[in-house]
């Protein structure tokens, strides 16, 4: 049996968390978020300011189950260590193909794989 104040202590300590959140807004009205983090934790509503209140609530309520139920709740992902390594097999084809395209740019494999992944997501391609 779950002790009902920590349990309440521990749902209010995970909602300080900087979970991360994104909207989209449907192209015939209304709007849908989800918690990036949470999986499954997601609803709709019919104005930006609807739908944040809801996803706050769907937070909330993803929460409390997962305490309930002894769930492992994830990190947020802002407050995660990133490493800034990410590490790729393929082909060896595809090596080279990398390796000839970095070399026509003048610049490193790894670096012209930054840039590309940047470009991909819509992210700045300077170094932080």
């Amino acid at each position: 049996m779950i002790d009902r104040t920590n349990y309440k202590l521990e749902v209010q300590k995970q909602l300080q968390q900087p979970w991360t959140i994104e909207i989209h807004p449907y192209s015939d009205g209304g709007y849908f978020a989800r918690a990036l983090e949470l999986p499954g934790c997601m609803t709709e509503g019919d104005t930006k300011q609807e739908v944040l209140e809801m996803i706050e609530d769907a937070i909330a309520e993803w929460l409390a189950v997962a305490v309930e139920v002894g769930r492992p709740i994830p990190s947020p992902a802002s407050a995660r260590d990133y490493s800034g390594k990410i590490f790729v097999r393929t082909s060896s084809r595809l090596h080279r193909l990398v390796a000839e395209e970095a070399s026509r740019h003048g610049v490193s494999m790894s670096q012209w794989a930054a840039e590309t992944l940047a470009e991909a997501v819509g992210a700045a391609t300077r170094q932080r």
